[in-house]
């Protein structure tokens, strides 16, 4: 008579709800692997469901080649997992989940009721069909000395040691929803390297508006206009004035080169063209008309439809010597210079750069020093602007993550 010996059931931890975690578990979970997923916050996907304020924008339909563009110096960390699983097959496995999706006239992919919940709860109840154990309110808090995680809970602090673990915490931004980046310090005694937390689309500061610009014109938006910084092409879009600086998603798109530049010279100067549909001599033109008894502020709306918020602009950003030479004025409206001076604070970024760098892990998102422990979405060192870029970078690392766990409980 033969007996037969159960293999031994493998277990997973995975510490993050998110959108990498999530996608993680499901992985696991669909090879009859039993996964264990803890959350800090009374419930998961917090700053998932924050991002679809307003409409979800979960991806984005470019061609692969810009989409890919879209990740900077991260472009050949990001490329394999994007090939893996991009835009499109993002797209699928939410029509796999019942929600159907449409493209905006920006590119940008929505879910047809533009909402974020319906997505989030159809996708909770198939990984919990599947088995996945979900633990809100569960803290890791790093390391015990016998390499076991340290969880605090409700119930008090408990040692977990799985087979293997995933870290999926998140950036370093929006603390208030879980993404505070304390993970770093315990990362940062095992030995993983990790380049600093910096805000990713985000607003600047100026030195100093003066009070009129504060008063009357902070909250206003600055439409149709470009901004350029060095000599690339000027990008098209809108941004809104504060009390402080500039933000909105012309300046989120750029902040990246806009942050490199401050941290290197201490400052960096743009150019915003008031008028991008207008060629400088035709700007000449029409300032060379003659105006009588008209102010130049009543010239400048009747000639050029520049007035309110892009009037005081100018008055704010050039001399009054400049108002008398036509030829400067015309050449101000095209590149007015804006010089900014540092980031907002990190917890008001939309996202966060830095991280644990990719050259700490192997090819499967496993940390070379940490051999079992895995890691993946905004908490590794990469960024993007938004426009469903950063939403898709984050599942396809999580998917990642999950393969290449399995690939490790098989190895």
């Amino acid at each position: 008579m033969t007996s037969t010996t159960q293999p031994p059931t493998l277990n997973i931890a995975i510490i993050g709800g998110g959108p990498a975690g999530l996608m993680a578990a499901e992985v696991l979970s669909q090879a009859g692997v039993q996964v264990e997923l803890y959350d800090g916050m009374p419930s998961v996907g917090r700053k998932f469901l924050l991002a679809g304020v307003g409409g979800m924008n979960i991806t984005h339909s470019e061609a692969f080649p810009a989409f890919l563009s879209r990740y900077g110096e991260r472009t050949p960390n990001i490329a394999p997992l994007l090939r893996a699983f991009g835009a499109n097959e993002l797209c699928e496995w939410i029509h796999g989940l019942g929600i159907d999706t449409f493209v905006g006239s920006s590119g940008r992919v929505f879910p047809t009721d533009m909402k974020a919940a319906p997505l989030l709860r159809a996708w909770l109840k198939r990984l919990r069909e599947a088995g996945v154990a979900i633990h809100t309110r569960h803290r890791w808090l790093g390391w015990n000395p016998d390499g076991s995680l340290r969880i605090a809970s409700p119930e008090g602090e408990k040692s977990l040691k799985p087979d293997a673990t995933l870290l999926a915490l998140g950036g370093g931004s929006w603390s208030r929803l879980g993404s505070d980046g304390a993970w770093m310090l315990p990362l940062e005694q095992r030995g993983v390297a990790l380049a600093p937390l910096q805000p990713s689309n985000c607003g600047f500061d100026v030195a100093a508006w003066s009070d009129l610009m504060i008063s009357k014109f902070a909250g206003a938006p600055l439409k149709n206009i470009a901004i350029g910084l060095n000599d690339d092409v000027p990008r098209l879009g809108e941004c809104v004035i504060t009390a402080t600086g500039l933000e909105g998603s012309l300046i989120y798109a750029l902040s990246a080169a806009i942050r490199e530049a401050i941290n290197q010279h201490g400052h960096a100067t743009i150019h915003l063209d008031l008028l991008p549909g207008r060629p400088v001599d035709k700007i000449l033109q029409a300032l060379n008309k003659p105006r009588g008894s008209r102010s130049m502020a009543k010239h400048l709306h009747s000639q050029l439809g520049i007035d309110g918020v892009k009037a005081a602009l100018l008055r704010e950003l050039t001399s009054a010597d400049c108002f008398a030479d036509m030829a400067r004025l015309a050449q101000a409206i095209k590149a007015l210079p804006v010089t900014l001076v540092k980031t907002r604070p990190l917890d008001e970024a939309i996202s966060s750069a830095g991280g644990v760098t990719f050259e700490a892990l192997d090819e499967r998102l496993m940390l070379k020093q940490l051999p079992g422990v895995f890691c993946a979405g905004e908490m590794l060192d990469w960024e993007a602007p938004t426009g469903g870029y950063l939403l898709t970078a984050c599942f396809a690392s999580g998917r990642a993550a999950g393969s290449g766990m399995l690939g490790f409980l098989n190895g």
